[in-house]
């Protein structure tokens, strides 16, 4: 019976050895989540805040002029990581207005945990969009952005007055489109951010900035008194579309 005994004390003293040489588990490292980036909008004239309310602007050629209308699309949005990977958004089309403040924020969902340092979009409607048919939500032809199966979507528009334009009224109607062929008036962009944001299952945020005065120059400038009515494709929407390419920059980024 001792020896009975002597050998349960000898297996409890052995189970206490291994329980007291065992490691305390490492804490788990947690998994990277997914996170949104909410993209915010501002257009601007230089750097005052755009105003739909008469106020007087200067374009580089030194004409006068007012904003009563600005609507622009950005569609086929990226984030591109420093991994050298990006995120692309899913049916990414967007129609931005100035009349309409809600248009100019919208969030980017499901972006993968990562360190993005720059943002690519385009600005207008891809070519394949533009020949696809009727469509819906922002590419809907009853937004008003949009001229004929061959001549495709309004990338961009800007409507207002000046006193050089020689229109009835002084109006100003400048509606950029085509998307083909030496008129393509389709711009692809990539823009670094002032830093890198880090999305892990939080919200990031990217303040854009659109210049309207870039719309009429300095690589192309524009005198209202020969140019102040664009409604077709053509030279003179290619000229405006080559200036809108350098209209927009990234303000701020972060959480």
């Amino acid at each position: 019976m001792k020896k009975h005994f002597f050998h349960i004390a000898l297996i409890a003293a052995f189970a206490a050895a291994l329980a007291s040489c065992k490691k305390d588990p490492e804490a788990s490292t947690p998994t990277p989540k997914e996170g949104k980036v909410l993209l915010e909008f501002s257009n601007k004239v230089g750097t005052e805040n755009l105003k739909m309310d008469g106020t007087v602007y200067k374009n580089q050629n030194g004409d006068d002029f007012s904003v009563t209308k600005f609507n622009y699309y950005i569609s086929n949005i990226k984030l591109n990581s420093i991994d050298g990977s990006n995120f692309a958004e899913v049916e990414s089309y967007h129609l931005l207005e100035q009349s309409n403040t809600t248009s100019l924020n919208f969030s980017l969902a499901k972006v993968p945990a990562g360190t993005y340092k720059s943002i690519t979009f385009t600005i207008g409607v891809d070519s394949l969009r533009n020949v696809s048919g009727a469509q819906t939500g922002a590419l809907d032809p009853a937004n008003g952005m949009f001229w004929s199966w061959s001549s495709g979507y309004i990338m961009l528009k800007m409507e207002g007055t000046s006193p050089q334009s020689p229109q009835a009224g002084n109006i100003l109607r400048i509606h950029v489109g085509g998307f083909s062929g030496a008129n393509n008036t389709v711009k692809t962009v990539t823009i670094n951010f002032p830093n890198t944001i880090t999305v892990n299952g939080d919200e990031n945020h990217v303040h854009l900035s659109a210049d309207v005065a870039k719309l009429f120059g300095p690589s192309n400038v524009t005198s209202f008194a020969s140019t102040s009515v664009i409604h077709m494709p053509g030279a003179d929407a290619k000229k405006i579309a080559d200036n809108y390419a350098s209209m927009f920059s990234v303000t701020a980024a972060g959480k």
